[in-house]
C-alpha cells in the first residue's frame, strides 16, 4: 500500500494532480486510515499509469474517462476506443497543419528583415501591426 506522496513519486504524477483526477472521478476515491490518510495499491498504481499515458498522448479527462470505462468492461466492443484515437488523431493532425502553417509565416517574417535596420522599419514589426502583411491571415 502506498501513501499518496509514493504514489507520486512511483507515477511522476503530481500529488495535487492525482487528487484533481479522484475529484473527476478517474480514480476512486479510497477509504480514509485511522491517521486520515488513503493508502493506495497496484490497482491505483496501474490505473494512474493509465491515466497519464492517455494525458500523455493528449486525450482530454471525458475520452479518458470514457477510454477507463471501456477497459473495465473488457467485454464490450473496442469500437468507442477507437473511435476516441481517431478523433484524438483529426485533433493532432489539426494542430500539426496549423503548427506548419505558423512555421512557415515566421519564417517568412524572419527572412523579411535582415535585422540592420531601425525598428521604425522593421518588416516583422510592421507585419505584427498589420494583419494584412500576413500571409497566414489569407
Amino acid at each position: 500500500m502506498f501513501s499518496i506522496g509514493e504514489l507520486s513519486k512511483r507515477t511522476g504524477v503530481k500529488v495535487p494532480t492525482i487528487r484533481y483526477y479522484e475529484q473527476m472521478g478517474l480514480i476512486a476515491p479510497l477509504e480514509r486510515t485511522e491517521g486520515n490518510q488513503r493508502r493506495y495499491g497496484k490497482p491505483e498504481l496501474e490505473q494512474l499509469g493509465f491515466i497519464k499515458h492517455g494525458r500523455e498522448l493528449g486525450f482530454s479527462i471525458d475520452a479518458i474517462s470514457s477510454l477507463i470505462a471501456l477497459h473495465d468492461h473488457p467485454d464490450r466492443t473496442c469500437a468507442e476506443a477507437t473511435e476516441i484515437a481517431q478523433s484524438q488523431l483529426a485533433d493532432v493532425r489539426a494542430k500539426i497543419a496549423k503548427l506548419t502553417a505558423l512555421e512557415t509565416e515566421l519564417t517568412r517574417l524572419a527572412k523579411a528583415c535582415d535585422g540592420d535596420g531601425i525598428a521604425g522599419d522593421c518588416n516583422v514589426l510592421a507585419a505584427l501591426a498589420d494583419h494584412q502583411l500576413c500571409a497566414a491571415d489569407h
